[in-house]
């Protein structure tokens, strides 16, 4: 038999194999969890915003192999157990992969359940370090660990230039502590003085014994990392006891959400707030998303979470694309992903210590007229850093 005729049925019996794997069903599923009830509703809202925007992308140019793509969205009501069941649930249903959750705190344990069952988790939001290192085989992150967020405002408050004393506030969950950890050891090797370093517990409202306490210390910078609720109340109380030091920085999460823009007014100005997406980046196609994932919103400002979540989505139906529907040759081609989207390039690469973790550079912000503007690093910076007169 000539060559080229081998060569055309390996090339037919391989479409024959990816068409079985599909089962030519009207639909081909991709599972989810996000938090639509509960503390972090807000955040699952942006989430399920991303969701379905790559949805309405991928279906519109024909699916998978004409197949429509569906998504199999749970609710973990902000709970580590639902979200558990939710899990199982998807399993259940023949989910060849899944995508969750919002939080550290949740993702960690489903990442563990998923990779005993042996079903691909993609982590779109999550940036707890031990989520991907040391990880596990079965657990893929298309977003940032939380040491980007820190590494990259560290570097940018050093290149600033004449600060060097700094306060430490976070929450006392788990993002929150891989932000202290990370600030702990960071900030030092750069040539920092931590004044003081704090955590707070899930329901304080009254922040100013700190905040004062922070005041009589003087520092150059005080740095935040909290939820949504306590970043506009930290920002407020702060404005209030007059804490002003050279720069506030916050960490991402409640301080990213284009609510706390809204809700915290004046009183964010100038504030510099860390991120991996803003609709000001120079990637192909950011604007557009940010359009759409408005519209999706309902009028609503989208965050990086939308943007973040609308990425993942894309790398689990390539997955699926390439691999079929056995959850095992969706993680084998998980491995081999090579996207470039509207968020950024997605690669899942082992290095440092990480496991299947997408290489994310890390934004810098600011709030100047009551918008973010990114500032750093050069290559994305739209606007210059802008310090408050004291």
């Amino acid at each position: 038999m000539p060559g080229p005729f081998r060569s055309g049925l390996r090339g037919l019996a391989a479409l024959t194999l990816l068409s079985s794997a599909l089962a030519l069903a009207d639909t081909v599923k991709v599972g989810a969890i996000t938090s639509l009830s509960g503390r972090f509703a807000t955040f699952g809202r942006m989430q399920q915003a991303g969701f379905r925007v790559a949805l309405e992308e991928i279906n519109g140019r024909g699916g998978i192999g004409g197949n429509k793509v569906e998504l199999l969205l749970e609710d973990d009501a902000s709970d580590t157990n639902k979200a558990l069941n939710a899990a199982e649930r998807l399993v259940a249903s023949g989910a060849p992969v899944v995508i969750g959750a919002y939080s550290s705190s949740i993702t960690k344990p489903l990442s563990q359940y998923l990779a005993r069952v042996k079903v691909p988790l993609i982590v779109a939001t999550a940036v707890d370090e031990t989520i991907t290192k040391p990880g596990n085989a079965y657990t893929f992150r298309v977003n940032n660990q939380s040491s980007v967020y820190t590494r990259s405002l560290i570097e940018q408050l050093r290149k600033m230039g004449g600060m060097k004393t700094v306060v430490v506030l976070t929450s006392n969950d788990a993002f929150g502590k891989s932000v202290l950890t990370d600030a702990t050891i960071l900030l030092p090797r750069a040539g920092f003085t931590v004044l003081a370093k704090d955590t707070y517990d899930k329901g304080l409202t009254d922040f100013r014994p700190l905040l004062n306490r922070y005041k009589g210390q003087n520092p150059d910078v005080v740095i935040l990392a909290s939820y949504e609720e306590d970043a506009v109340a930290l920002a407020k109380q702060v404005k209030e006891v007059g804490l002003a030091p050279r720069v506030i920085a916050g960490i991402a999460t409640g301080f990213a959400l284009p609510d706390f823009l809204k809700s915290a007014g004046s009183a964010a100005e100038n504030y510099l707030v860390t991120m991996v997406w803003n609709p000001d980046v120079k990637y192909s196609g950011a604007e557009r998303l940010y359009t759409r994932l408005k519209k999706a919103l309902g009028g609503e400002e989208p965050s990086q979470h939308a943007a973040q979540s609308y990425a993942a989505m894309l790398a689990a139906v390539d997955a699926i694309r390439r691999g079929g529907t056995d959850p095992e040759k969706v993680r084998a081609a998980l491995t081999q992903t090579k996207l470039s989207t509207a968020f950024g390039p997605v690669t899942f690469r082992s290095y440092g210590g990480y496991q299947n973790q997408n290489s994310v550079v890390g934004l810098i912000t600011q709030v100047q007229g009551g918008k973010f503007v990114t500032v750093a690093p050069a290559t994305a910076a739209r606007g210059k850093v802008i310090f408050p007169k004291r």
